[in-house]
């Protein structure tokens, strides 16, 4: 059985205000239901694995919030870093704790701030990556691209073998210009990457060793610790000393360059809720087109003659908003977001502003 790894961490700047780095967006109900975007991820697990197999990755500002929302996950299953060192720590740290119990583990990695619109065909691409992965590849799931995205890296594939469900990964591609992002997609050999991975554990690490020998040692030496009375210590000494860098950059870049990657294309109605415009896309709109997140909550909002809004009231205040459209409003207790629908992308801006400013109770 699949053991599942949900990296919990980065605070969404591009939906502040009510993303903040002490309540992030993973912890938000933003998925149309009660249920937070973490909560769901479990949720979709449930067809893979067990909670006793599925391991959470936090802050320890956030470890708290993570418990009270996963209430049936054992408390050993929610790991702690110290400080954000970017994904390849964090992922790392799960893959070298999971082998200590099971060696010969396959191991999925699933963000915690992902919307999937048909989460059982998100099951069966996942499967079909598990066969992969059992065979000794390290697999990712790439997503059939709808447009030409410019806010996606992509992963360029190679020919698939015949009968077998995934390709390979020839290179891992950033963020294109608009052209090239277009020329990706006239291709057919090009998928997004939503890094999610799945891989044993041991082919893992051992890729690990080949190009991050520094990085591999520390986490074998973390969860050699783990459990242990000295888990703190070991924890706080060599945690620091870990590069910050992503997996894609530490391991799955040159793993790809060495035939070792491959992935399995899914068309699941896949969405990372990077900003409120997106999330008005993706969310129950009104016959006008507005989306309004947390409508039960009262005195809530009004809005006259007005479309294509994202409302999000989150401060116990009336919203009401008269003759506009195409516009954000998020009203929290302490700040109010205005800004329109084509600007979603620049809120993160405000947010390096308000660092700088020294304003970090804002943030």
């Amino acid at each position: 059985m699949l053991y599942a790894v949900i990296p919990a961490g980065g605070s969404g700047t591009r939906l502040w205000p009510l993303s903040r780095a002490g309540h992030p967006k993973f912890l938000h109900p933003l998925t149309g239901t009660s249920a937070s975007l973490l909560q769901a991820t479990v949720e979709r697990l449930a067809p893979l694995t067990t909670p006793d197999r599925t391991l959470v990755v936090t802050g320890a500002a956030h470890v708290a919030a993570v418990a009270r929302q996963l209430t049936v996950l054992p408390e050993d299953n929610i790991l702690v870093e110290p400080s954000p060192r970017d994904s390849c720590a964090a992922i790392a740290l799960a893959a070298a704790v999971i082998a200590t119990r099971d060696p010969n583990a396959v191991m999925g990695s699933f963000a915690a701030d992902h919307l999937i619109r048909d989460p059982d065909s998100w099951v069966g691409t996942v499967q079909q990556a598990v066969r992969g992965a059992e065979q000794g590849m390290l697999m990712t799931v790439g997503i059939t691209p709808t447009r030409a995205e410019t806010g996606y890296g992509y992963l360029e594939t190679g020919d698939p073998t015949e009968g077998v469900p995934w390709r390979p990964v020839a290179e891992f591609k950033e963020k294109p210009a608009a052209e090239v992002a277009e020329a990706y997609v006239r291709s057919g050999r090009h998928l997004w990457n939503a890094s999610m991975f799945v891989w044993r554990v041991d082919v893992f690490l051992a890729e690990l060793a080949r190009q991050q020998p520094g990085l591999h040692a520390g986490v074998a030496a973390i969860a050699a610790a783990w459990g242990t009375p000295e888990q703190d210590e070991v924890l706080g000494a060599i945690w620091p000393t870990l590069p910050k860098i992503s997996v894609d950059y530490a391991v799955m870049e040159g793993a790809a360059t060495a035939g070792r990657v491959a992935t399995v294309p899914g068309d699941f109605g896949w969405n990372d809720v990077g900003d409120f415009h997106t999330l008005g896309d993706v969310l129950p709109a009104d016959e006008a087109g507005n989306v309004v997140l947390g409508t039960e909550a009262k005195p809530g909002v009004l809005l006259r003659d007005s479309s294509n809004l994202v409302v999000v009231p989150q401060s116990g205040r009336l919203v009401a908003v008269l003759g506009l459209r195409d516009l954000i409003v998020v009203d929290t207790p302490d700040a109010v977001l205005v800004c329109p629908r084509d600007r979603a992308q620049d809120v993160k801006a405000l947010v390096d502003e308000l660092k700088e400013r020294g304003e970090e109770g804002y943030v």
